[in-house]
């Protein structure tokens, strides 16, 4: 399932978790002295305490059950091996809050909104959902994740702020490759660079004027008539993302991933106000900003995309047939083709040259490639131009249609320093990533009150959280 790919695990507060166990007869607690002196007493169905949360006995029985409801095995792991990897989650949480990287309850609700509703598409209902996690009633669910969300966003943040300003040089990526052992060197699955010419029908300004027109009449309705820009955006946003939660995006920053049109709205209204329609990449829009906390913005917004004809797709569709044909005359190159008629402006200016998104190499492996874009080239041969491909928008838009073909084939091979230099160099940052989370790992256990059971202290851990 996908809500619980993480563990599923509920954080408490430590002293929450003392006040429920002080009347339960084989219940110890854990006390601080005013003197700031940390002692441990064994307290009965308590695993471990990581500065402010505690772990269970339980969580580690919950998270061995959501392993095997999704399928995974769980006769290699132990339970010394999940309760350090919960111990890790709740010791980013921890610093997070320290560090005040706090994450806010809209936040938290509106991810866990999203899952509820994928989740519920996926298994059939809110009931059948309720069932299957054997929970009363949607209320004690939604309770649940919230707190599961909240320490995962927390630990998330945290990660993210030990690693955010790592960077390797080209120094340090010559070294890294060459100091694994050559008969120890990755392997690299077989390649391909694939270039593309893309149409992408467009509306008449008539569409266009419409959606222009009924953005218009909601925001008069949420204005003037007091109508709810939540429920709006329900019933009419084209934005599959963001639809099931009233339009709502939350923490948007001056520097995330939002096209530059859109947060540049986000950044113009003052907290309540409505936005004219406006226009991006993705279609028209209308915004609401519900908060304003310092950089960060929660906001709503409507999408939506104009109607295209099925005569102005055909006429697409027919014009690469007419540029493919002249390529294969030999009219003009496929490069030139893609720089001078193509739509796509990410790929035109590099001869329609793809780039793979996880790391913008031109290269896509075989085994890791896009379920879709395999399927557009698995029988194209070398240099052959594939016939026009109509591909759907997932955001509900209108098709694209494009010609593709393969430019390069690489095979199978052990990594080599020239050609591969992005995916090393990706495999050092990653290195250098991983030891400095370590580092600061060591840091924060020997600085943090931890507690394990004695139950647990034999455990063979990963990290030092026996403190020897």
């Amino acid at each position: 399932m996908l809500l619980f790919a993480s563990f599923m695990t509920i954080s408490i507060a430590a002293q929450e978790a003392q006040s429920n166990i002080q009347n339960e007869e084989t219940a110890q607690v854990a006390v601080m002295d005013t003197t700031a002196k940390k002692e441990r007493v064994k307290i009965d169905g308590i695993a471990a305490v990581i500065g402010d949360y505690v772990i269970l006995d339980s969580d580690i029985d919950k998270t061995l059950i959501d392993i095997k409801s999704q399928g995974g095995a769980t006769e290699d792991i132990t339970n010394c091996q999940i309760l350090g990897k919960l111990m890790e989650d709740r010791l980013y949480a921890h610093q997070a809050v320290q560090d005040s990287l706090l994450v806010s309850d809209d936040q938290v609700n509106a991810t866990s909104d999203g899952q509820i509703q994928q989740l519920a598409g996926r298994i059939g209902s809110i009931e059948k959902m309720l069932k299957y996690y054997k929970k009363p009633d949607l209320e004690s669910f939604k309770a649940e994740l919230f707190e599961i969300n909240k320490l995962q966003m927390l630990s998330q943040k945290m990660q993210a702020k030990i690693v955010e300003e790592i960077q390797v040089t080209p120094e340090e990526v010559r070294q890294f490759f060459y100091n694994i052992p050559e008969e120890e060197r990755p392997v690299f699955g077989a390649e391909l660079e694939i270039s593309q010419i893309v149409k992408s029908p467009q509306p008449t300004e008539e569409e266009k004027q419409k959606v222009i027109d009924r953005l218009n009449g909601i925001k008069q309705d949420v204005e003037e008539d007091g109508a709810s820009f939540n429920v709006k955006a329900i019933l009419y946003s084209q934005d599959p993302g963001s639809k099931p939660r009233g339009g709502l995006y939350t923490g948007v920053t001056k520097n995330s991933g939002y096209v530059k049109e859109f947060k540049d709205v986000a950044f113009s209204l003052r907290e309540g106000e409505v936005s004219e329609p406006f226009e991006t990449m993705f279609g028209y829009h209308l915004m609401k900003v519900e908060k304003i906390r310092g950089q960060e913005v929660d906001l709503r917004h409507i999408l939506m995309i104009p109607e295209v004809s099925e005569e102005a797709m055909l006429k697409a569709s027919q014009e690469l047939d007419t540029i493919r044909k002249h390529i294969m005359e030999g009219k003009y190159t496929f490069a030139d083709a893609a720089l001078n008629f193509s739509d796509e402006k990410e790929t035109k200016f590099d001869g329609g040259l793809l780039r793979n998104p996880v790391n913008f190499d031109s290269k896509f492996e075989l085994t890791n490639m896009d379920p879709t874009l395999y399927n557009q080239v698995r029988e194209l041969k070398d240099g052959e131009i594939s016939r026009p491909v109509k591909e759907e928008d997932p955001r509900g838009g209108p098709p694209k249609f494009k010609i593709m073909q393969i430019t390069n084939r690489y095979d199978e091979h052990k990594a080599d320093f020239a050609r591969d230099y992005i995916k090393i160099q990706e495999l050092a940052l990653r290195d250098k990533q991983f030891k400095a989370i370590q580092k600061w790992m060591k840091e924060k256990i020997a600085d943090v009150y931890i507690q394990v059971s004695n139950e647990n202290k034999d455990c063979n851990f990963a990290n030092n959280w026996v403190k020897n």
